[in-house]
């Protein structure tokens, strides 16, 4: 157990979050996202949300520049409530936000460091957070 650690953050979700390098992403993956067939590395952890989880990887994780957060557009073309959301949970402003056709989304994902998927049940809550530099 490590002390100022969100509980969330798995051992093994730390060590891949620590692998990763500047400007690579992690996807943030509802229930219903394909991850099994497009990750590279894959966390899973059911119990919990989309937003719980960008929470928490938010307290060890900086933000890259614009784009620094992608979802995932809904088949309306809407970005309803589960993106602001989920950008809340980011604290990314909306100009470092970009939303993203599902085909484009698949995309970035199929090129991202990491896919965790969540418990997340509402459709289009995904995101794809592009990690940033460390300040000294």
């Amino acid at each position: 157990m490590l002390q100022g650690i969100d509980p969330i953050l798995t051992g093994e979700l730390l060590a891949h979050l620590d692998a990763m390098g500047h400007a690579d992403g992690v996807v943030v993956a509802d229930a219903h996202f394909p991850a099994e067939r497009i990750a590279r590395r894959l966390v899973t952890l059911p119990a919990l949300s989309a937003t719980d989880v960008i929470r928490a990887l938010r307290t060890v994780l900086p933000l890259d520049t614009a784009p620094a957060v992608d979802v995932m557009e809904a088949e309306d073309g809407s970005a309803g409530a589960v993106h602001a959301e989920l950008t809340a949970a980011a604290s990314a402003s909306g100009d470092e936000v970009r939303v993203l056709p599902r085909a484009d989304f698949y995309a970035e994902a199929e090129r991202a460091f990491l896919i965790v998927r969540t418990g997340e049940l509402r459709p289009f809550g995904n995101a794809i957070l592009r990690k940033g530099l460390v300040a000294s």
